[in-house]
């Protein structure tokens, strides 16, 4: 008889985020996904009980659930994002409930820069606004493949099936425009649980699936084994022990494709060539490895390689750039402005660079483009060309969500101050932006 450990083993992992506006539910929605699918430890139900008693509620606040920050408690609000990792017997679920508040539009950028799904509530009552255009809009830029719409609070509207429609057909036709590949609506109840995980009794017009009934069977690809292999080193190792005398290895994780021994590589920046000699993979020497496992390489010529080079084969390596162009967020308190000094970290590689241009920032509003804003402030959106030190083997965005993304960091004390998006983003495909090579001093 098959365990559950063996079930929970075979099943496909869903990493999905909640977005929305301020009280459209969406962290009563995570809690009636965690209690009605049998999510919840009974100590945690029981604090959620006294809270709520001791509020004077009649009924437990499954916002609890997810709202674990003091602040969060006291006002009624999400302001930061939390995980939550549950699974059912058709699939194992990472959820980051986000914040839906203007001011925490990074905490958003950062729960969904991973999200294979993106839940966007809007409340019935008041149908798509501002935030959930920006909210779409973010999920687009981040190249987030699956997007449900959830009408929440249908019980407030007297579950009539005109006012769903409605609303609907609005955010479908704004998605699509912005490149959104695939959008569901489903009506709900949060606070009632009508369509969260059992269908609702209420809304017998409606004939699609349930919230948790889309999560469980989404079709989900997490095979990077047809895109390009992209290996970052990370760490060489080089024991000159008597029993390896001569061994030299590079170790990391492999970050797309597949590796094999005797295939020609480059390793970038450099553009030195060679050919896999050998891997190594959990102690034992393997012909092949693949996305995501973490492998050592061994090469057949000795060269300088160290951590931040990139190896990729011959066939299919990255051109190289010292004129990173991007779509950045801003998620620092400081604003970031042009000449501003910085580091970049591209996966195991970090390098100085300069913030050479910042041509545009993004309105999400309604998707125009600020020209020349001189600076991003916290939560901006915005178009930057940034110089660098040293060459750049960078994948466009669109390609590879991995190998297309960096951060900005503060060189004085370490602090991230924007994640970025190599290429060209949703709302500026038909920008060009030209280096000047003039005034660098690198």
């Amino acid at each position: 008889m098959t365990t559950t450990t063996e079930q929970l083993s075979a099943t496909t992992l869903l990493r999905f985020a909640t977005a929305g506006s301020v009280d459209d539910g969406k962290s009563t929605l995570v809690g009636r996904l965690l209690h009605d699918s049998k999510s919840v430890l009974e100590d945690q139900l029981e604090a959620v009980e006294r809270v709520s008693q001791d509020r004077g509620q009649d009924t437990p606040d499954l916002a609890l659930l997810t709202d674990g920050l003091r602040a969060e408690r006291e006002q009624g609000i999400t302001i930061d994002v939390a995980y939550r990792y549950f699974a059912t017997t058709r699939r194992r679920f990472i959820l980051a409930d986000t914040p839906g508040h203007v001011q925490y539009t990074r905490n958003m950028v950062t729960g969904a820069s991973t999200a294979d799904l993106a839940v966007v509530l809007v409340d019935a009552r008041n149908g798509v606004i501002e935030q959930t255009r920006r909210h779409a809009a973010v999920a687009a830029l981040l190249r987030v493949p699956h997007v449900v719409l959830a009408v929440n609070k249908m019980d407030l509207v007297d579950y009539r099936e005109s006012v769903f429609a409605s609303i609907a057909e609005e955010f479908t036709a704004y998605a699509s425009e912005l490149g959104v590949p695939e959008i569901t609506a489903i009506p709900i109840s949060a606070l009632a649980g009508d369509n969260v995980v059992e269908p609702s009794a209420n809304m017998d017009w409606y004939g699609g699936p349930t919230v948790l009934e889309h999560l469980e069977t989404v079709p989900v690809s997490h095979d990077l084994t047809a895109c390009p292999a992209r290996f970052p080193v990370q760490y060489v190792i080089r024991p000159q022990s008597a029993e390896h005398p001569d061994y030299r290895g590079y170790a990391g994780q492999i970050a797309s494709g597949v590796l094999r021994v005797g295939e020609p590589v480059t390793v970038l920046p450099s553009g030195r060539t060679s050919v896999i000699a050998g891997i190594d993979a959990l102690g034992e020497s393997v012909d092949i490895a693949w996305s995501p496992q973490s492998v050592t390489l061994r090469l057949k010529d000795d060269i300088d390689i160290s951590r931040g080079d990139l190896i990729a084969p011959s066939a299919s390596a990255p051109a190289t750039t010292q004129d990173v162009i991007a779509t950045v967020c801003h998620v620092a308190d400081q604003p970031l402005a042009v000449g501003a000094r910085v580091l970049l970290k591209h996966t195991t590689r970090t390098v100085k660079a300069i913030v050479k241009e910042i041509p545009s920032r993004l309105t999400l509003d309604d998707l125009s483009q600020h020209p020349d804003p001189g600076q991003l402030v916290a939560n901006d959106i915005g178009r930057v060309v940034v110089r660098t030190a040293e060459p750049l083997a960078l994948d466009a965005y669109a390609d590879s969500r991995r190998t297309g993304s960096f951060l900005l960091i503060d060189p004085a004390d370490g602090t991230t101050l924007a994640a970025g998006m190599a290429g060209e983003a949703f709302a500026s495909k038909a920008e060009t932006v030209q280096a000047d090579e003039e005034g660098w001093d690198f």
